[in-house]
């Protein structure tokens, strides 16, 4: 398919403003910490389990830190300077502190406690490097699908049932299966842990899950004779703990948003901008592909007048994904074919929409999701919706496809029901295959106006967040119509300023050269915190 004729100055534009409010919070945010960056800090140092009342080891640490008034310090220095003292592991030392057997203290010998920290830091980035390269191996030997890669959701709340579930899906066509959350797990400020059995709406997000499903699909793409990517929930209170956890397991991608615990579940803004950018560095590290969530603001306002707000979105989340070290093929920016189907020449606005967003994004890996707000108990009619959808995104040579399912408004679908959603996307997919080289849009016609209108309403709208900043922008309820503020919401009471001598080793490790800027962003910021 030709391009649409867009004003590639007017996308510049656009992009510019994007980044610099996105540098602006970066900028406003690195002198802080949160408890859950100390804590996934603390399991990428080798701190895991529970005490004898089922409290993760990660919290009971950096809950002790806080009341030895160390945590501005950086929970690794902290702990580190322990095992050096003590000569045991960190969970060794976890296990300590949770039987009231050692208090922590700021290490005598600083700079051996830091040289300690790197060296463990090292240690998991050369696993987590491993499991980078063992993917890419998988890959290269048994294959991939072709894109639109397939999407399956998976979400019984048991994760043995999961598993059984999730190798029927690929042994039907799936190319990705996202393992639902237990409803609520966003808003808990801690990992469970163990495998788990019981969960409402789907199944909590825990390291042994992880390792439980991809198993079970590293064994099932063997059979299949194709990589089956897994996904999770990098999001809510503990965002940066379970890209740490899915980071070790070797998950693909990880649903991770840099606004939407903000909108949708009320976390606090601060916690979620501070949380966001160190989670992205894992998953950027790790080689996986974050999903964002602009779709969710077409679920609570309306598809067509908000299709700006989605673009918007879309170049905010790119320039925070950048300042993470995350590539383009990382980028699985979100969106969604969501027009209410009365709607007069609905397709052709979807379309419109589809291929600006390919259009901005040449690179990214983008996510495409199914219609959902106005399907109904008639199945015929939402399978062809569902079929339209899979039409736009052959067309638009979108790259994850969530695949569409007819009983969507009536219950959690059937085996059967993801079989026959998988089967009409792969015949739309196959007989619409190459489509997209055959046909042309038509100059100045409809899909291109519409495309060209989206396009400088978001423009405007991202000069007017620049002006104004973020914070003030959802504030206003400029996405999803929802407001925010930055002292409102879960979590304010984790975010902690850094001292002058904070200390993180997963930076300097993880964010490659080409984000230097970043790296001296957060020395220069603890830095300064001693002076403010």
């Amino acid at each position: 398919m030709t391009q649409l004729h867009l004003d590639q100055a007017q996308i510049d534009r656009a992009r510019d403003s994007a980044k610099r409010i996105a540098r602006q919070v970066f900028d406003e945010m690195a002198p802080f910490t949160t408890t859950t960056v100390e804590r996934a800090t603390l399991r990428l140092l080798g701190v895991d389990g529970v005490d004898e009342n089922d409290i993760p080891l990660p919290n009971r640490v950096v809950s002790h830190l806080q009341a030895q008034n160390l945590l501005q310090h950086g929970a690794a220095i902290i702990l580190a300077g322990a095992m050096q003292e003590t000569g045991w592991s960190a969970q060794r030392v976890a296990q300590a502190v949770s039987c009231g057997t050692l208090t922590l203290s700021y290490p005598k010998n600083e700079a051996a406690a830091r040289h300690a920290a790197d060296a463990c830091a090292a240690t998991v980035c050369q696993h987590i490097a491993g499991q980078r390269a063992h993917r890419n191996d998988q890959i290269k030997t048994l294959g991939e699908g072709k894109t639109p890669w397939l999407y399956l959701i998976v979400a019984t709340g048991n994760i043995h049932e999961d598993v059984v579930q999730a190798r029927a899906a690929a042994e039907q066509g799936a190319d990705i299966i996202a393992v639902i959350r237990s409803t609520g797990q966003s808003l808990l400020d801690y990992v469970p842990f163990g495998a788990t059995t019981e969960g409402f709406g789907g199944t909590y997000a825990t390291q042994e899950n992880f390792r439980l499903m991809r198993a079970a699909l590293d064994e099932v793409g063997q059979k299949v004779g194709r990589y089956i990517r897994l996904t999770n929930y990098c999001s809510g209170l503990c965002m940066p703990e379970i890209a740490a956890m899915g980071a070790v397991e070797r998950l693909d991608m990880m649903l991770n948003d840099s606004m939407y615990g903000i909108i949708f579940r009320d976390i606090n803004m601060q916690r979620t901008f501070i949380d966001q950018f160190f989670s992205r560095m894992v998953n950027a590290y790790a080689g996986i592909i974050i999903n964002t969530g602009e779709d969710n603001y077409l679920t609570t306002a309306d598809a067509f007048d908000a299709a700006h707000t989605v673009l918007a979105s879309q170049l905010i989340n790119e320039q925070f994904a950048i300042l993470s070290g995350l590539s383009p093929k990382q980028m699985g920016l979100g969106h969604a074919f969501e027009i209410h189907p009365e709607l007069e020449n609905g397709f052709l606005w979807e379309l419109a929409h589809a291929q600006l967003v390919r259009q901005v994004f040449p690179d990214a890996t983008l996510k495409y999701m199914p219609p959902t707000k106005y399907m109904t108990g008639n199945i015929f009619k939402g399978h062809v919706q569902d079929a339209l959808f899979n039409m736009v995104s052959v067309l638009t040579q979108q790259n994850i496809h969530l695949t569409g399912m007819m009983t969507e408004a009536i219950h959690t679908p059937f085996i059967q029901d993801r079989f026959l959603a998988i089967q009409n996307a792969k015949y739309v997919f196959g007989t619409m295959k190459d489509l997209h080289a055959e046909i042309e849009f038509k100059r100045g016609g409809k899909i291109e106006q519409r495309a060209q209108a989206v396009l400088a309403e978001a423009e405007a709208m991202l000069a007017q967040i620049e002006a104004m900043g973020l914070a003030g922008a959802i504030g206003k309820g400029m996405f999803a119509e929802i407001s925010r503020t930055p002292t409102g919401g879960k979590g304010l009471d984790g975010v902690i300023q850094k001292a002058g001598n904070y200390y993180n080793p997963f930076p300097h490790l993880m964010l490659p050269e080409t984000v230097p800027q970043r790296r001296d962003a957060l020395a220069s910021a603890a830095q300064e915190a001693q002076y403010a």
